[in-house]
């Protein structure tokens, strides 16, 4: 058959794509005479109704001639393709292929491999955090119908929140709303010295009501669930049964709680999980107990403003919490002589307890919820980033395997099988990347463990772990692969064959935009880390109030202690261990007694603030070493120190004296000299204001003692004496202490913690983004290798060349950083806004975040660049 071609703009000839497709899809045998039939047809319609028409005339003829053959064919096509792909043989082929060019290109196939697993146990790790997180309490049965009973009251304009409430109204629930299946009321947590024989430990427990246990489904192990229903007995946690008792059956042996009461054991349960509000609970005690040895219970029994215990209830089944919260919500105002600070009680689910802690101005507005939906962000970017990584470097390849798919098109293959085929090569790397994260989350967890406090395992028997996994995999796999197979498998046969096929320079922008996308991602991470790293040690900086170093505390919980400060006060002074002793109701890092019935000259009738208070010892401020800023200390000098008082800065400030020294103030139907100011001192969180705080001289028998350890002797011979000392005064019982510097530096606790996870998985991100970058570049070296070669001969130097391969990813990098800013800021902007004492966000945390990205970037290329401009040219160029 003759050849015909299309010609410049008004040859008269036929288009000559018109032609490929007679010559494709007509019969066999009949080319040349349908060619030459139609050639005449043309030739006579370009002299009638011109070149123009003739050509679509012809057009429409060919399309025509060959719709019934191109049916057929598509229909045999398509239905090759329904049934072949799927074919065992060629699964079997894909296979084979997939696993071919995993181990011919082992560099391409390792960086994949590592990158992917990287990211998904990442996920893997942040995804059982959050597992962890959002099962928090929920370990009881009816979970969902239990809560707390909180209350909201208003000081000086300003509404709080507080888990506290008052013995009556335990009763009042009780007797007038029938709503609630169970109450419970319970102490705080309170630690206490548990002995039998010559065992003796210090341990945290409650005394509750007996409701409690069955309420909080407490898994016993001997004994009855309904117990506490006599006054002297107490049930122990496992781990504590095991270490007063051993092996040996501890029930209805005595145990002497505090050295004041003996104790029958009547029951041991399995210890609560470590994501329970409880997990601390090693002993639990009969509330009519704590009722008989306790001064402070005793008289709160009838007093519906002593808000120092805790009411847990569970609701009937049917019944609705929020309902029942609302209809106790006016208790105490109903009742005779309600208090100005108009407290407003409702109940907190059991569920919200860890998550949505946070209130302000009375409004939940979340908690740690607030670092679990970051976290899930977190861990969706850096798995992102790693299919980022195989996109880039699939498609960056895709000019090796362009002769590769235009032979298989050739040869028929469709293109839903060629996406088929790369689809089947990205779940294998899948796969093997899934294996290779589940053995770097179980290698890494004990260091997760100690980094998150956390106790999480694999689960590997959960059939919804599998699930997960599996369809994450399936999922990941498929978000990786669908760009490059679709990409590659739109390749033109024709222009591949022909050695025409060039991918164009626009085939580079996707690429580049994922490297941008990378790089804003990461560096959003690590300058976020940075301003979490810098708030924390912004308030731990922040001037206390006192000198933390060398501060002891110990309790002063036993009837052999209690009443015998002077004496043990001149006994360790004695040893020379200590240069002063006080002793306080409260440590001097916690706030939790409040009062509002305080009064001065010229308080506004509508202003009730809440003050904090603790009863000191006059040793206490020389003790602690807090700082008078006006008046003067507590002295034994002074006798009418008694009915004195000594005020922070905050309450100065909130009474607005303008004499203060000079000034009473009536508490507690007392009026109480101001002798003294002084700064204020941070006893609560160290990232929030410092309360109005009243000091007055202590007259209780029991409480804190605190000790200022003598700097010149060793800490440990120190303690030794003072050990000494005790265990005169108090054989029976363990020498227990706390430093305070320790206790002070629990408060970060939490922000140190997403600080350490932050930056972990901050590292990790930058990681996989220059896995990546480490890929591309030296795919890059490959491609320009002739060009390197050819730089080389005539005389380029090895900075002009890593300076040419490098300049790409600089530009990228610099983007990232620019396009990162205004995010990080706007996001840790907001978060900051959640701390009353806070740092600001310096520009110079952006500048060395980009530094610290663009440095370690240039690392990860400079090896390829550096390796590229260093090889011998003649190996470039040998075979031109």
């Amino acid at each position: 058959m003759g050849r015909l071609t299309e010609g410049r703009q008004g040859n008269p000839y036929p288009p000559h794509w018109v032609n490929w497709l007679l010559n494709r899809f007509s019969p066999v045998g009949l080319e040349d005479e349908l060619q030459g039939d139609l050639l005449e047809m043309h030739t006579y319609w370009v002299k009638t109704v011109g070149p123009s028409r003739a050509r679509w005339r012809y057009t429409l003829a060919v399309l025509r001639l060959i719709r019934p053959f191109t049916s057929s064919i598509n229909k045999q096509s398509h239905n090759y393709s329904e049934h072949s792909t799927w074919q065992p043989a060629m699964i079997r082929n894909y296979l084979k292929i997939a696993w071919r060019n995993l181990l011919r290109y082992k560099a391409f196939s390792a960086i994949n491999i590592v990158g992917l697993a990287t990211g998904m146990a990442v996920a893997m790790l942040i995804g059982l955090w959050i597992y962890d997180e959002l099962s928090f309490d929920r370990q009881p049965k009816e979970s969902d119908h239990i809560a707390q009973v909180w209350q909201i009251v208003q000081f000086d304009g300003q509404k709080a929140a507080y888990n506290v409430a008052s013995i009556p109204l335990a009763q009042e629930l009780r007797s007038h709303y029938p709503d609630f299946d169970r109450l419970a009321l319970a102490t705080a947590e309170r630690e206490a010295v548990l002995a039998t024989g010559e065992n003796r430990f210090t341990q945290t427990g409650r005394f509750v009501e007996s409701d409690f246990l069955p309420m909080m489904s407490v898994r016993m192990r001997t004994g009855p669930i309904k117990n506490l229903t006599d006054v002297n007995t107490i049930v122990l946690s496992q781990s504590l049964s095991t270490k007063l008792f051993g092996s040996e059956d501890p029930l209805n042996h005595l145990v002497r709680l505090d050295n004041k009461v003996s104790l029958r054991v009547t029951g041991v349960y399995q210890d609560f999980p470590i994501n329970s509000s409880f997990n601390t609970i090693h002993y639990l005690a009969p509330w009519p107990l704590f009722l008989r040895i306790d001064q402070g219970a005793k008289s709160a029994r009838d007093n519906w403003d002593e808000n120092s215990y805790q009411v847990f209830a569970q609701v009937k089944e049917g019944a609705s919490l929020a309902q029942a919260s609302a209809k106790i919500k006016d208790i105490r105002m109903k009742q005779e002589n309600p208090p100005p600070y108009k407290p407003e009680f409702f109940l907190h689910p059991m569920t919200q307890w860890h998550l949505y802690s946070n209130f302000d101005n009375g409004v939940n507005t979340g908690g740690l919820i607030q670092v679990v939906w970051l976290f899930s962000l977190i861990g969706g970017f850096v798995l992102l980033l790693a299919c980022i990584n195989f996109m880039n470097l699939s498609t960056a390849r895709s000019q090796q395997r362009a002769k590769e798919v235009g032979l298989r098109k050739v040869v028929g293959s469709l293109r839903g099988q060629l996406i088929t085929q790369f689809l089947g090569e990205t779940l294998l790397l899948t796969s093997l990347a899934f294996v290779v994260a589940l053995g770097l989350v179980q290698l890494s967890l004990p260091f997760f463990n100690q980094l998150a406090d956390k106790q999480i395992t694999i689960l590997w028997f959960n059939p919804y772990f599998w699930a997960i996994g599996v369809g994450f995999s399936l999922i990941t796999g498929l978000i990786a692969a669908s760009y490059p197979a679709l990409y590659l498998s739109s390749f033109q046969p024709i222009s591949v064959l022909k050695g025409s096929f060039s991918a164009g320079q626009q085939s580079s922008l996707p690429r580049k935009a994922l490297v941008v996308f990378q790089f804003t991602v990461s560096v959003t991470l690590i300058i976020g880390t940075c301003i979490v790293l810098r708030q924390i040690d912004y308030a731990k900086n922040r001037p206390t109030g006192y000198s933390r170093q060398g501060l002891l505390e110990i309790p002063m919980r036993t009837p052999a202690l209690m009443g015998h400060f002077d004496a043990l006060r001149t006994d360790l002074l004695a040893t020379g261990a200590i240069q002063e002793m006080a002793i306080s109701n409260m440590s001097v890092t916690a706030d939790k007694t409040g009062v509002t019935n305080v009064s001065w000259p010229g308080k506004s009738p509508d202003l009730h603030p809440l003050f904090m208070t603790n009863q000191v010892s006059h040793q206490f401020g020389r003790t602690i070493g807090w700082r008078v800023s006006a008046g003067r200390d507590f002295s034994t000098a002074f006798s009418r120190d008694s009915l004195a008082v000594v005020v922070n800065q905050s309450a100065l400030k909130l009474m607005g004296l303008k004499d203060p020294l000079h000034s009473m103030i009536h508490w507690n139907g007392r009026d109480l000299p101001i002798v003294g100011i002084i700064n204020d001192m941070i006893k609560d969180s160290p990232f929030g204001h410092v309360q109005p705080t009243l000091f007055v001289l202590y007259d209780a028998s029991a409480g804190v003692l605190t000790l200022r350890l003598t700097p010149t002797m060793a800490i440990s011979d120190a303690l030794t004496k003072i050990a000494g000392i005790f265990q005169q005064y108090d054989p029976s019982t363990p020498f227990a202490y706390k430093f305070v510097d320790e206790e002070y530096r629990k408060k970060f606790s939490t922000e140190e913690r997403i600080g350490k996870l932050a930056t972990l998985f901050a590292s990790l991100a930058i990681f996989i983004s220059c896995l990546g970058m480490f890929g591309l570049a030296s795919f890059m070296a490959e491609q320009r290798r002739k060009e390197i070669g050819i730089r080389k001969v005539l005389g380029a130097t090895v900075l002009t060349l890593w300076a040419l391969l490098a300049k790409d990813f600089v530009g990228l990098v610099l983007l990232g950083c620019v396009l990162a800013s205004p995010i990080a800021w706007y996001f840790l902007h907001e978060w900051l806004q959640s701390y009353t004492y806070r740092t600001q966000i310096s520009g110079w945390v952006f500048v060395l975040s980009g530094v610290g990205a663009l440095s370690i970037s240039m690392l990860t290329v400079s090896y390829q660049s550096i390796k590229a401009a260093l090889m011998n040219p003649v190996n470039a160029l040998k075979n031109d």
